[in-house]
């Protein structure tokens, strides 16, 4: 089988709990989640033994409960989950260089250059799937197709099959070739289409659309004068199997970010201040882990009823500094009431930039928005620390060191061990 430009769409069968389930093999095929247990946690992911009950990832865990009551809930390990994707990223490398990793557990791959001597992309496909159980223990899918978009649609189409009779093992691996483009899209639904969220949705239904096919009997011009110019002509190629994006090895880091749901809704304006100065401090060591530098500060503030807010304030340079990300961030959650109860709390930094190119102007800083602690004399005074804090952390552990709230002396708490996800039962 060949591809005018081979793509393969590598996604790992419920990658998080089924690397748990590796882990705790008495767990075998028994429903386990990952995620927080509490009475305020989230689903991360659930195994197709748990899915079968019709649990699926950001479900609230209360709800997965309810759904199923020997669910089983495991608190998760990003650090295990990261060094295991590294492994399964080296295996996609032996086939080719061009390797786009997606997230930890998917990831685009262009064969067209290992034909010669790795085969046609339908056996290197199979051969990924082998190797990928045998030295990881894990199951993966793979869709085979002209471009990255009906890859990523043929690569769902082989995974497992869940309904209520049970999970069933899915094809492995689904090829699109070429000339069956339309009759693999025609029968999908619209919503497969990648930009067709609820609201569009709503209105291909007001056009007749139900399906790919559907979709593509819509002239572009009637698309454009619905949604617009540039997501009417998007859903007009892709209802096509049109999409003409290479395979990119190098992406750069849009944001870096740390978010979490707390226990119980916080008010108090000492405690929010002291969880964000802890999630301010785990944004800026994985930034100079990353070894960039960002200038835009974001906060995201959820209340009780579930109403998000976000805020955000650009820097006149770029920064990796806890103290100066700190300020900002502290700033702008001052000026919002809280009184509602914070149900959320999230902070990110955002216009990332290569953190061995610094130019530091003190000149530039401002004064608006930064609050009386916030001086230019300061900032290579913490910039100094926030090396030896590193330092610390990397030889005596994260745990070994950390930030005191200003003003009130008590020590912000440790950011490794808590889920983004939500907390465990035993923390509510």
């Amino acid at each position: 089988m060949r591809t005018d430009t081979p793509i393969l769409h590598v996604d790992m069968d419920a990658f998080f709990a089924a690397v748990e389930v590796l882990r705790h093999p008495e767990l075998v095929g028994q429903p386990v989640v990952v995620g927080g247990s509490g009475e305020r946690g989230v689903v991360a992911a659930a195994s197709y033994e748990a899915r079968v009950f019709g649990i699926h990832s950001a479900m609230p865990s209360l709800r997965a409960r309810g759904l199923c009551p020997d669910l089983v809930f495991l608190p998760g390990d990003h650090a295990h989950y990261r060094e295991v994707s590294q492994r399964v990223m080296a295996i996609f490398h032996r086939f080719t260089p061009l390797v786009e990793p997606i997230s930890l557990d998917e990831a685009f791959l262009d064969v067209g250059g290992a034909q010669r001597t790795m085969g046609e992309p339908t056996r290197i496909a199979s051969e990924i799937r082998r190797l990928v159980l045998s030295e990881e223990g894990l199951r993966c899918s793979v869709g085979v197709a002209p471009n990255k978009f009906l890859a990523k649609l043929a690569s769902e189409q082989a995974k497992p099959k869940v309904s209520r009779d049970g999970a069933a093992e899915g094809a492995g691996v689904c090829v699109v070739m070429p000339d069956g483009v339309e009759a693999f899209l025609a029968p999908l639904p619209a919503r497969a289409v990648w930009g067709v969220g609820p609201k569009t949705l709503e209105r291909l239904q007001r056009l007749g659309v139900s399906t790919v096919g559907d979709l593509a009997a819509v002239p572009e011009a009637t698309l454009i004068s619905v949604l617009g110019r540039a997501s009417g002509s998007q859903l007009w190629s892709l209802a096509r199997g049109l999409d003409e994006r290479p395979v990119e090895t190098e992406q750069a880091v849009k944001s870096i970010g740390h978010e979490e749901t707390f226990p119980v809704d916080l008010v108090e304006p000492d405690a929010l201040a002291r969880q964000l100065l802890r999630m301010v401090d785990e944004v800026a060591v994985r930034m100079r882990e990353a070894g960039v530098t960002g200038r835009t500060v974001n906060i995201k503030v959820r209340f009780a009823d579930f109403t998000t807010i976000s805020r955000s304030s650009t820097l006149a340079d770029a920064t990796d500094s806890g103290a100066e990300i700190g300020d900002v961030a502290g700033a702008m959650l001052d000026l919002i009431d809280t009184a509602p109860g914070v149900r959320l709390l999230g902070v990110s930094l955002s216009g990332l930039r290569d953190g061995s190119v610094r130019q530091l102007r003190l000149d530039e800083i401002p004064e608006t928005g930064w609050d009386s602690r916030s001086r230019p004399d300061r900032l290579p005074r913490w910039r100094a620390a926030d090396g030896v804090v590193d330092l610390i952390r990397r030889r005596f552990g994260h745990r070994a060191i950390g930030r005191d709230l200003p003003e009130t002396g008590s020590r912000v708490e440790d950011s490794t061990e808590r889920q983004p996800w939500g907390p465990d039962s035993r923390d509510s």
